[in-house]
């Protein structure tokens, strides 16, 4: 390290306790009195190390010690400025006209050709024709989709404003920009990509885009390739975790992703997590579930690595999630977290409600939220085709679903709902066979939109309202069907996806069509959500 830079450095570690730090003042207490905008440039190289963010106003303060704040409404649009850029690749790799003529054929036939790839299960190699096309049709749904997934970490208040992200198989971007727009502007981001294919021009691109306290490295290699606790080491040689590691739409396309799902643990900090997303569809989704019933408690990291002290989440370990004034209960929760330690655990949105019990259904589940507008660069497309074109229909190359399954693993033996039921009070979904044809009482988490209404579904045609449930004891599948509405059932209309709901006097039924528990909600039944 120069003097000139040792110079910066102690005076910015001064005056970050002081006063915010203006480069304008430091150049005047350093010998040689640098310009201005060469202590700004040092101060932005050093300001992972030193813990500063840049303000608008061109000065440096610490961050804030604050966590991030949930974002409290849906997400609408895919901003202007990451379109502007998209588009400005395109021009300049395809000209003007690059949804048109010839150029937009090309496009349109590649987003053809991986659409049926992956649906046939096939690889999909990524040349740079192919990262445009997936950049147009994906780049929208996956930046909305991270930002509901963070949304389960960020009631907890378990994201920091100070955080250290990897990001395997970041792709042209999508989780990477909605991450750094979910996250606020006061957030000191240091973000690694691994991406080894032609993806990495356009995440380069777009990342250019984000806010001024994002520190962006891209390992242009194959995650095979990486060890990831590598990674976590400092420019200054330090051990430091990452305390996210984002593994979005990557994992199905590995030959081994659970040895690069232990590794990715193996890099996380204690309090950290690894929030693994794929496609809503059958075949994805169910994978995402194998992975995390694979994973869920194989010991990661010795219990005596961590800090003293129980873990955070909800841990009220009563049912209605508030203090019912029985200390053995929340002693026994955190004393529960505690075993957890260094052990895989699925922080959500499955849940886990009873003691050594693990679901073994075939666990297809997936979140849906709402649409986004259409992108302009996937409206310019799709209306470009030609109109002797015979296999397009409108709409064809507009991607604005939110569709998503997801899966937090942490090592703290955190849970989002940290709840442990007694038979005594409650039916388990693991003996329900013996439940039916009787009105019981039961807790379990709503793990899907509405069913009866989706045209993929494979759940028959009623008409009523119907949802996948779960309280992690299942070995067949579970879906409560609302058969009449009242103002004591409605909750469960109500609920989010993974929002765990109490139900009283639910109807146990077994349909032999589906070969799976229906538990009908009528007149009769009450439902509260617990959170």
């Amino acid at each position: 390290m120069t003097d000139q830079r040792e110079a910066i450095r102690s005076n910015a570690k001064y005056l970050r306790n002081v006063r915010p730090i203006d480069p304008d003042e430091i150049s005047e207490y350093v010998t040689g009195t640098p310009h201005p905008a060469v202590v700004r440039q040092h101060l932005r190289e050093e300001a992972l190390d030193l813990g500063l963010i840049e303000r608008d106003d061109g000065t440096f303060v610490p961050v804030s010690d604050e966590p991030v704040p949930p974002n409290r409404g849906p997400v609408q649009t895919f901003p202007d400025r990451y379109a502007q850029a998209l588009e400005d690749l395109l021009v300049e790799r395809y000209g003007v006209n690059w949804h048109t003529d010839s150029v937009g054929d090309l496009l349109r036939s590649t987003i053809r050709r991986f659409k049926a790839q992956y649906l046939e299960r096939r690889v999909v190699t990524y040349d740079e024709d192919v990262a445009s096309g997936y950049a147009i049709y994906h780049l929208p749904g996956y930046y909305a989709a991270i930002q509901y997934a963070l949304d389960d970490l960020a009631e907890r208040r378990l994201l920091d404003r100070t955080i250290r992200v990897l990001d395997v198989g970041a792709g042209v971007g999508g989780p990477a920009l909605g991450l750094c727009d979910y996250l606020p502007d006061d957030a000191l981001v240091e973000y690694h990509a691994v991406e080894p294919s032609a993806a990495a021009d356009v995440l380069e691109s777009l990342l250019a885009e984000t806010g001024q306290n994002i520190h962006a490295t891209i390992h242009r290699e194959a995650i095979e390739d990486v060890e990831p606790a590598a990674l976590s080491t400092t420019a200054q040689g330090d051990d430091e975790p990452f305390d996210l590691i984002l593994a979005c739409n990557v994992l199905n396309e590995l030959a081994n992703p659970t040895a690069v799902a232990r590794s990715l643990l193996d890099a996380l900090a204690d309090d950290g997590t690894l929030l693994a997303m794929e496609p809503a569809d059958k075949n994805t989704s169910v994978g995402l579930r194998e992975l995390e019933r694979t994973l869920e408690d194989e010991r990661i990291r010795d219990a005596s690595e961590f800090p003293g002290g129980s873990a955070g989440g909800d841990g009220d370990g009563d049912v209605d999630g508030g203090d019912n004034g029985d200390d053995d209960d929340t002693s026994a929760t955190a004393s529960d977290r505690d075993d957890r330690r260094g052990l895989v655990t699925v922080y959500g949105p499955t849940v886990r409600l009873w003691p050594d019990e693990r679901p073994t259904d075939r666990g297809w589940s997936f979140d849906v939220r709402p649409d986004l507008d259409v992108p302009e660069f996937q409206r310019q497309l799709d209306e470009a085709t030609p109109e002797d074109d015979e296999e397009h229909a409108p709409g064809e190359f507009v991607n604005v679903d939110v569709q998503f399954s997801h899966s937090l693993l942490r090592l703290d033996g955190t849970r989002r709902i940290d709840l442990e039921l007694d038979d005594g009070d409650w039916a388990k979904m693991a003996d329900m066979e013996r439940h039916v044809p009787n009105r019981i009482d039961l807790v379990a988490a709503k793990l899907s939109h509405s069913l009866s209404s989706d045209d993929d579904a494979e759940y028959g045609d009623s008409s009523n309202p119907l949802f996948k449930i779960s309280d992690g004891s299942e070995a067949i599948d579970h879906y409560a069907v609302l058969t009449k509405e009242t103002s004591l059932n409605r909750p469960l209309l109500e609920a989010e996806y993974g929002e765990v709901c109490s139900f009283e006097q639910i109807l146990a039924l077994w349909n032999d069509d589906e070969e799976a528990y229906n538990l009908v909600v009528d007149e009769e039944t009450i439902v509260d959500r617990i959170g």
